[in-house]
Protein backbone atom coordinates (compact mmCIF):
# COMPACT_ATOMS: atom_id res chain seq x y z
CA UNK A 1 0.00 0.00 0.00
CA UNK A 2 1.64 3.44 -0.99
CA UNK A 3 1.94 6.35 1.68
CA UNK A 4 -0.92 9.29 2.41
CA UNK A 5 -1.09 11.99 -0.38
CA UNK A 6 -2.08 15.32 0.64
CA UNK A 7 -3.63 15.49 -2.76
CA UNK A 8 -6.24 11.94 -1.85
CA UNK A 9 -6.69 12.25 1.97
CA UNK A 10 -9.27 13.68 3.98
CA UNK A 11 -10.05 13.64 7.80
CA UNK A 12 -13.44 12.85 8.98
CA UNK A 13 -13.73 14.14 12.43
CA UNK A 14 -17.06 11.76 13.95
CA UNK A 15 -18.89 13.30 16.70
CA UNK A 16 -16.39 15.04 18.73
CA UNK A 17 -19.18 17.27 20.01
CA UNK A 18 -19.34 19.58 23.22
CA UNK A 19 -21.27 17.20 25.37
CA UNK A 20 -20.40 14.08 24.62
CA UNK A 21 -16.83 14.96 24.95
CA UNK A 22 -16.25 14.79 28.70
CA UNK A 23 -17.51 11.15 29.49
CA UNK A 24 -14.71 9.84 27.45
CA UNK A 25 -11.99 8.29 28.55
CA UNK A 26 -8.94 10.43 28.35
CA UNK A 27 -10.76 12.98 26.40
CA UNK A 28 -8.59 15.86 26.93
CA UNK A 29 -5.46 14.17 25.05
CA UNK A 30 -7.45 12.89 22.61
CA UNK A 31 -9.09 16.18 21.70
CA UNK A 32 -5.41 17.68 21.85
CA UNK A 33 -4.12 14.90 19.42
CA UNK A 34 -7.15 15.71 16.80
CA UNK A 35 -6.15 19.39 17.34
CA UNK A 36 -2.85 19.11 16.48
CA UNK A 37 -4.27 16.60 13.32
CA UNK A 38 -6.56 18.87 11.94
CA UNK A 39 -4.59 22.15 12.03
CA UNK A 40 -1.69 20.21 10.09
CA UNK A 41 -4.45 18.92 7.93
CA UNK A 42 -5.28 22.30 6.94
CA UNK A 43 -1.82 23.66 6.41
CA UNK A 44 -1.36 20.82 3.91
CA UNK A 45 -4.44 21.49 2.26
CA UNK A 46 -6.51 18.28 3.29
CA UNK A 47 -10.00 18.87 3.97
CA UNK A 48 -11.78 18.54 7.31
CA UNK A 49 -15.57 17.17 7.20
CA UNK A 50 -17.24 16.86 10.67
CA UNK A 51 -20.04 14.58 11.68
CA UNK A 52 -22.74 15.60 14.74
CA UNK A 53 -24.74 12.74 15.38
CA UNK A 54 -28.16 14.81 16.52
CA UNK A 55 -26.86 18.07 17.39
CA UNK A 56 -30.15 19.11 19.09
CA UNK A 57 -29.71 16.43 21.51
CA UNK A 58 -25.36 16.41 21.92
CA UNK A 59 -24.48 19.53 20.72
CA UNK A 60 -22.24 20.65 18.11
CA UNK A 61 -18.86 19.97 17.33
CA UNK A 62 -15.93 21.03 20.19
CA UNK A 63 -15.55 24.90 19.94
CA UNK A 64 -11.86 23.97 20.14
CA UNK A 65 -12.45 21.95 16.97
CA UNK A 66 -14.94 23.94 14.96
CA UNK A 67 -12.83 26.22 13.12
CA UNK A 68 -10.41 24.03 11.21
CA UNK A 69 -13.46 21.97 10.16
CA UNK A 70 -14.92 22.46 6.67
CA UNK A 71 -18.04 21.35 6.67
CA UNK A 72 -20.18 19.56 9.09
CA UNK A 73 -22.84 16.62 8.46
CA UNK A 74 -25.67 16.13 10.11
CA UNK A 75 -26.29 12.33 11.04
CA UNK A 76 -28.96 10.19 13.24
CA UNK A 77 -27.60 7.26 12.73
CA UNK A 78 -24.12 5.59 13.97
CA UNK A 79 -23.20 5.04 10.72
CA UNK A 80 -22.89 8.00 8.85
CA UNK A 81 -22.80 6.47 5.49
CA UNK A 82 -26.50 5.37 5.81
CA UNK A 83 -27.49 8.92 5.57
CA UNK A 84 -28.65 9.71 1.95
CA UNK A 85 -26.85 12.68 2.09
CA UNK A 86 -23.51 11.93 3.52
CA UNK A 87 -21.62 10.66 0.33
CA UNK A 88 -22.70 13.81 -1.95
CA UNK A 89 -21.33 16.09 1.11
CA UNK A 90 -18.21 14.76 1.16
CA UNK A 91 -15.17 15.68 -0.56
CA UNK A 92 -14.45 14.67 -4.21
CA UNK A 93 -11.36 12.61 -5.29
CA UNK A 94 -10.73 12.06 -1.36
CA UNK A 95 -10.21 8.35 -1.33
CA UNK A 96 -8.19 8.06 1.63
CA UNK A 97 -10.89 8.60 4.69
CA UNK A 98 -8.69 9.31 8.15
CA UNK A 99 -11.14 8.76 10.48
CA UNK A 100 -10.91 10.15 14.22
CA UNK A 101 -13.48 10.89 16.69
CA UNK A 102 -15.94 9.35 19.55
CA UNK A 103 -17.16 6.48 20.34
CA UNK A 104 -14.79 4.40 18.77
CA UNK A 105 -16.59 1.55 19.16
CA UNK A 106 -19.50 2.87 18.00
CA UNK A 107 -20.15 5.78 15.30
CA UNK A 108 -16.25 5.91 14.26
CA UNK A 109 -16.26 1.65 13.83
CA UNK A 110 -19.47 1.82 11.78
CA UNK A 111 -18.86 4.73 9.19
CA UNK A 112 -15.20 3.12 8.93
CA UNK A 113 -17.27 0.19 7.65
CA UNK A 114 -19.80 1.80 6.05
CA UNK A 115 -16.67 3.75 4.03
CA UNK A 116 -14.89 0.35 3.07
CA UNK A 117 -18.71 -0.76 2.14
CA UNK A 118 -18.88 2.27 -0.02
CA UNK A 119 -15.36 1.21 -1.82
CA UNK A 120 -13.55 4.15 0.07
CA UNK A 121 -10.49 3.52 1.59
CA UNK A 122 -11.00 4.37 5.72
CA UNK A 123 -7.88 4.45 8.07
CA UNK A 124 -8.06 4.74 11.59
CA UNK A 125 -6.01 7.34 13.56
CA UNK A 126 -5.52 5.29 16.87
CA UNK A 127 -4.42 8.04 18.47
CA UNK A 128 -7.10 10.45 18.05
CA UNK A 129 -9.99 7.85 18.73
CA UNK A 130 -11.98 7.71 21.95
CA UNK A 131 -14.77 5.80 23.97
CA UNK A 132 -16.09 5.96 27.36
CA UNK A 133 -14.72 2.84 28.40
CA UNK A 134 -10.85 1.45 27.34
CA UNK A 135 -12.86 -1.69 26.92
CA UNK A 136 -14.67 -0.44 23.93
CA UNK A 137 -11.43 1.17 22.59
CA UNK A 138 -10.02 -1.94 22.69
CA UNK A 139 -12.52 -4.08 21.40
CA UNK A 140 -13.34 -1.57 18.23
CA UNK A 141 -9.61 -1.87 17.23
CA UNK A 142 -9.75 -5.28 17.01
CA UNK A 143 -12.74 -5.24 15.17
CA UNK A 144 -11.05 -3.10 12.86
CA UNK A 145 -8.10 -5.16 12.62
CA UNK A 146 -10.29 -8.25 12.21
CA UNK A 147 -11.66 -6.74 8.97
CA UNK A 148 -8.22 -6.18 7.88
CA UNK A 149 -8.72 -1.97 7.53
CA UNK A 150 -5.34 0.07 8.25
CA UNK A 151 -4.80 2.00 11.12
CA UNK A 152 -1.87 4.76 11.71
CA UNK A 153 -0.98 7.59 13.78
CA UNK A 154 -1.50 10.94 13.77
CA UNK A 155 2.25 11.68 13.21
CA UNK A 156 2.37 9.34 10.77
CA UNK A 157 -0.18 10.86 8.66
CA UNK A 158 1.34 14.10 9.10
CA UNK A 159 4.74 12.95 8.21
CA UNK A 160 3.18 11.18 4.35
CA UNK A 161 1.57 14.26 4.22
CA UNK A 162 4.74 16.59 4.13
CA UNK A 163 6.82 13.83 2.32
CA UNK A 164 9.73 15.71 2.60
CA UNK A 165 11.52 18.18 4.76
CA UNK A 166 11.92 20.60 1.71
CA UNK A 167 7.93 21.03 1.91
CA UNK A 168 7.04 25.06 2.42
CA UNK A 169 5.07 23.79 5.89
CA UNK A 170 7.32 21.26 7.00
CA UNK A 171 8.35 24.02 10.30
CA UNK A 172 5.01 24.52 10.35
CA UNK A 173 4.12 20.79 10.83
CA UNK A 174 7.48 19.71 13.17
CA UNK A 175 6.36 22.31 15.25
CA UNK A 176 2.58 20.61 15.78
CA UNK A 177 4.62 17.56 16.15
CA UNK A 178 6.52 19.04 18.97
CA UNK A 179 3.80 20.42 20.84
CA UNK A 180 2.47 16.68 21.69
Amino acid sequence: MPVLSSHDSMILLVDMQASLLPAIDRHEPLLQGALRLVKAAQLLGVPVVATEHCADKIGETSPVLRPWVDHVIHKTHFDATRETHFLQEMPKRRTNVLLIGTEAHVCVLQTGLGLARQGLGPILVSDCIGSRRPADLLAAQNRWNHHGLEQISAEMAMFEWLETPSHPQFRDVLALVKSS
